[in-house]
């Protein structure tokens, strides 16, 4: 059995004996597999039967975690006689040393990384290991019990400079690989942390100077397969999008790129899947018949300040709403795949998108935010204040955009996707609202029921419902069934999405990645929308930094049947 497909079969089976990846990675001891934490005691042990369930409970968990752990060391270690080399490009700049160093040294110090493998920084500033070290341990929560471990990571650490456009320069990095130890016969794994710009040139220097023996049939046995990481974003625009997938396509296979988007590395994101089709309670209400709509929301509390120029380029539909809060939409929407494999879920997340017609400008509306006189510090400044930012910009800070999916399940409901920044909180979910009850009994003083699954902060999913006030007269209230996972499984790590891409692309699972088709549809919808704005420079609404987004927004929301009361909020239990 290849590595790829036992890696499938461990931790995307549905079967109850295997745990899922996120049980498989929290908190393990790499020497030992003794896990850190397990699950906490559902019951709270109570007395004398219940006590012993509980504890009979808690120990099979404790065998489910060791067990998986133990499964997931052998497969990724099956081919530990292989090397794998793992190529950073633009090691010098913020997201290597924020997330892709910080990623590799935690698999590598829980054991979850080939034990052959070396990290290879590659950028055209003039750095040595001892820098790009310097610059990540600040992100890399390093504990004192791990010092040790650690200087051992970097001593398979290796930085090579060069620019991205000369061919003579990866020709080098090459021969660089090919010193280390079986480094001409190693698995290579080529991540672009870089801006868009210099994609074409890379990866094509990449296919030319530095893919190994295999070339393009990884399945050859010639040597060790490559993959390529590609981050985000993948194209302005349809044509531009377009013109990337051609061209890593004459370049690579499908199967060898790995388009990269955090939000499906996410804890709760992932979890949709098994919300979904793993409780029949959902399946007859996941529906037209009983969902009146569907709000996916994207909230951060700071601005653009100092980086505004760049966000300037992209905006916030760009950035946040055609990638991210599109795929979580495809998850909730799609309908039950043939299986857990990569492609089967893909291709029902593709089916989706092809029933989605283009954006309407009428059902959207777009905000850009503006300084408040009495806040502090950058709540000072809006957007255009940024001297960063084009005077006169209308590039968004904040959208609301509301799509229709025609599919028979979901036709004439609204989803209503929400994103922005500089607002009043932060904040990512999904709310699915239920439609009324019929044949209302307590004078209109029901609300609507509400599924929500949190992705950040404090992951969690709750259902907002109506019970009893305590007292001597029947008042309904809102309340929740409430599942916070900072409660539920306490002390047990919840892995950084990071954590579980590459863990991914190491095991060639591509569930969690972007496919070409994909990409492709997300464009169409978006890309007329797009050019309008552009083309009209159409102005944004403004709103308050600080504040929950212009009120159009609300009124938007409102015309397509969302109710938003604000008589209740979520909090956070006690820990």
């Amino acid at each position: 059995m290849t590595l790829r497909k036992h890696y499938n079969n461990v931790v995307t089976r549905s079967a109850p004996s295997v745990p899922y990846l996120s049980e498989l990675v929290g908190g393990a001891n790499p020497e030992t597999g003794e896990p850190a934490q397990v699950h906490r005691d559902t019951a709270q042990a109570g007395q004398g039967n219940n006590t012993m369930t509980a504890i009979s409970n808690v120990q099979k968990t404790k065998d489910q975690l060791l067990k998986g752990v133990s499964i997931l060391k052998e497969t990724l270690h099956s081919e530990d006689d292989v090397p794998h080399v793992f190529v950073v490009f633009g090691a010098s700049g913020d997201l290597a040393k924020k997330k892709i160093y910080p990623t590799l040294w935690w698999l590598y110090k829980d054991g979850l990384l080939p034990k052959q493998t070396y990290f290879v920084g590659y950028a055209r500033s003039d750095l040595s290991v001892q820098a790009v070290r310097d610059k990540s341990t600040q992100y890399m929560k390093l504990q004192d019990d791990e010092k040790d471990k650690f200087e051992e990571f970097w001593k398979y650490n290796y930085y090579v400079k060069g620019s991205y456009t000369e061919r003579t320069d990866f020709e080098h990095l090459n021969q660089e690989i090919n010193t280390l130890p079986k480094g001409d016969l190693a698995h290579r794994l080529f991540y672009l942390a870089l801006p868009p710009t210099v994609f074409k040139d890379v990866s094509s220097n990449i296919r030319l100077c530095c893919m190994g023996h295999d070339g393009l049939e990884e399945s050859t046995g010639s040597g060790g397969w490559s993959r390529i990481i590609v981050e985000k974003p993948f194209g302005h625009d349809s044509e531009s999008s377009d013109d990337l997938s051609q061209h890593l396509s004459k370049l690579f296979r499908e199967d060898q790129i790995y388009r990269i988007d955090h939000y499906l590395g996410k804890e709760m994101v992932q979890n949709l899947m098994v919300l979904r089709f793993g409780n029949k309670m959902f399946s007859p209400l996941w529906n037209r018949d009983h969902v009146q709509c569907v709000v996916i929301t994207f909230k951060e509390p700071f601005g653009t300040m100092g980086r505004g120029g760049y966000f300037d380029e992209s905006g916030i539909i760009r950035d946040v709403m055609q990638n991210h809060l599109m795929q979580i939409l495809s998850l909730v929407a799609m309908e039950k795949p043939a299986s857990t494999s990569a492609e089967d879920i893909r291709d029902e997340k593709v089916k989706v998108l092809k029933c989605m017609p283009p954006l309407d400008l009428d059902n959207v509306v777009v905000g850009q935010y503006t300084g408040d006189p009495e806040g502090q510090g950058d709540a000072k400044n809006g957007y255009l204040d940024d001297p960063t930012v084009p005077k006169g910009s209308v590039t968004p800070t904040f959208a609301t955009a509301v799509v229709f999916v025609k599919t028979e399940r979901w036709d004439g409901v609204p989803f209503i996707m929400k994103c922005g920044k500089a607002l009043n909180e932060r904040k990512a979910e999904v709310r699915i609202q239920f439609k009324d009850v019929p044949g209302d009994i307590f004078g209109g003083q029901c609300k609507r029921n509400e599924l929500v699954i949190r992705v950040q902060p404090q992951e969690a999913v709750y259902c907002k419902m109506m019970v009893k006030a305590p007292g001597m007269n029947i008042n309904p209230e809102e309340s929740e069934l409430d599942l916070s996972y900072g409660a539920r499984y306490k002390g047990v790590k919840m892995p950084d999405a990071y954590e579980r891409l590459i863990l991914d692309v190491f095991c060639g699972a591509q569930l969690h990645f972007v496919r070409s088709d994909e990409l492709r549809e997300a464009w169409r919808i978006f890309t007329p929308l797009l050019h309008k704005l552009e083309k009209e420079k159409i102005k944004p609404a403004p709103y308050k930094y600080g504040s929950r987004g212009p009120q159009e927004s609300d009124d938007l929301a409102r015309r397509f049947g969302f109710i938003f009361s604000g008589t209740y909020k979520w909090t956070k239990p006690q820990l």
